[in-house]
């Protein structure tokens, strides 16, 4: 494309400079002819003039006289009647310019002039000409290379950013080149880069949120079906099955909890729900493995409490907690619940270390763990919880203490009561 812009350009300026340097060389050329044929037939009535006047006063007429009155690369002949002719100047050879002139006595001056000085002025101008159109030839060189490289290396540059972004790497440039046009690319290409951006960040989140928090469904269905191989009491292999199938369907809710958070994070299904049935729910999931590992884990605290949310998402977020206290804690997980003010709150906590200082204010970021795990269960808990309208907090470092906080209001009367509360 360099080439082509410079190309063109030149071809331009060259067609340019043809047109009106050919012209102006015809042009000049007839000028400064009919300024020599000018003036010569000056000089001959000027020198008709002077014969004129001598011969009126009856004085001589020679060369020696008239040789001052004649420029040095003309030659003149004077004739007078009844007297030879009278040479002034030395008679130039090959083409001439010449011109007569009469005088009032009877007498002819002839005044000749060699074309080759027409022809030297004409060669000068002919070379200031072409010096001119040739230093407009460079100028539109150094112009065209310069606009060349001012667009051509932007285009450059685009593509490479057009390249960049169909190779998955999304990273907007925010450059900028001065051309309106190529400018207003530029902003599409930066925009794009940050919608792919978000849609590969989603999908990554998706990915990640998924196997994390279809982990633990799976790992306690898994157990339930080994219950229902590992025993031939009918009773037991029913108790199992139905607890199996309660896990399938937990699975079935999160996995569209999932599709609908990777559309909207912020999007929410809150409703009134009893408490103890979806603690009850996740210390039955998951007493078997604290029994394999030596543990116990209990709850304690106000029962029959209700509270607002998604009882699917406060089940992931209790097993989050009831997870990490298993593979980061110690001793025995207690969940206790309590109520405060309008909120009721269910801690889980356990014996152990508790979180390291460094760790404490992001612990809830996502890729930060301290035992290298994911790093990205206590995110993804707290934005099930925040999603409808709660929260979840580490109360207290060591040993680690979280809270789980829910409304006790249901959505439309805590709107109703927000208003009642604005008009007073």
């Amino acid at each position: 494309m360099r080439r082509r812009l410079i190309q063109s350009t030149l071809a331009v300026v060259l067609v340019v400079i043809a047109v009106f340097g050919v012209s102006l060389v015809i042009v000049e050329t007839r000028t400064i002819t009919e300024s020599a044929r000018e003036r010569v037939e000056s000089e001959a009535v000027r020198l008709a003039s002077i014969v004129d006047s001598r011969l009126i006063v009856e004085d001589q007429v020679t060369a020696e006289i008239l040789s001052n009155q004649v420029t040095e690369d003309r030659y003149a002949v004077i004739r007078i009647p009844g007297k030879p002719p009278i040479e002034v100047g030395t008679e130039p050879d090959g083409d001439v310019i010449s011109a007569s002139a009469p005088g009032e006595e009877g007498e002819t001056v002839t005044v000749q002039e060699p074309r080759s000085s027409v022809t030297r002025e004409v060669g000068r101008t002919l070379l200031i000409i072409g010096l001119v159109a040739l230093l407009a030839v460079i100028a539109a060189v150094l112009l065209a290379i310069r606009q060349a490289n001012r667009l051509a290396s932007p285009l450059t540059d685009l593509a490479e950013t057009a390249e960049r972004l169909g190779s998955g790497d999304p990273r907007p440039r925010h450059r900028r080149y001065g051309v309106p046009e190529l400018d207003r690319v530029a902003d599409v290409l930066d925009r794009s880069a940050e919608r792919i951006a978000r849609m590969l960040t989603a999908e990554r989140r998706l990915a990640a949120d998924a196997s994390h928090q279809l982990r633990t469904p799976l790992t306690a269905l898994s157990m339930r079906l080994e219950e229902i191989t590992l025993t031939d009491d009918p009773d037991t292999v029913k108790e199992e099955a139905t607890i199996a199938l309660t896990q399938v369907e937990r699975l079935t809710d999160v996995v569209e909890r999932l599709l609908t958070n990777s559309r909207d994070p912020r999007t929410g299904s809150a409703v009134t729900f009893d408490l103890d049935d979806v603690i009850q729910q996740q210390l039955a999931e998951w007493r078997p493995a604290y029994r394999s590992a030596g543990r116990a884990i209990v709850t304690s605290g106000k029962r029959h409490l209700r509270a607002v949310g998604t009882p699917g998402a406060v089940a992931q977020v209790l097993a989050a907690l009831i997870e990490n206290s298993l593979m980061h804690g110690g001793g025995t997980v207690a969940l206790r619940t309590r109520v405060t003010g309008n909120q009721v709150v269910v801690e889980v906590t356990d014996e152990g270390p508790g979180i390291p200082a460094d760790l404490g204010s992001r612990i809830f970021e996502r890729a930060i763990s301290g035992h290298n795990s994911t790093g990205i269960g206590l995110a993804v808990a707290r934005d099930l919880a925040e999603a409808d309208g709660g929260r979840l907090e580490m109360l207290q470092a060591k040993p680690a203490v979280f809270g789980l906080f829910l409304s006790r209001t249901p959505p439309d009367r805590a709107r109703e009561d927000e208003g009642r509360q604005t008009v007073r």
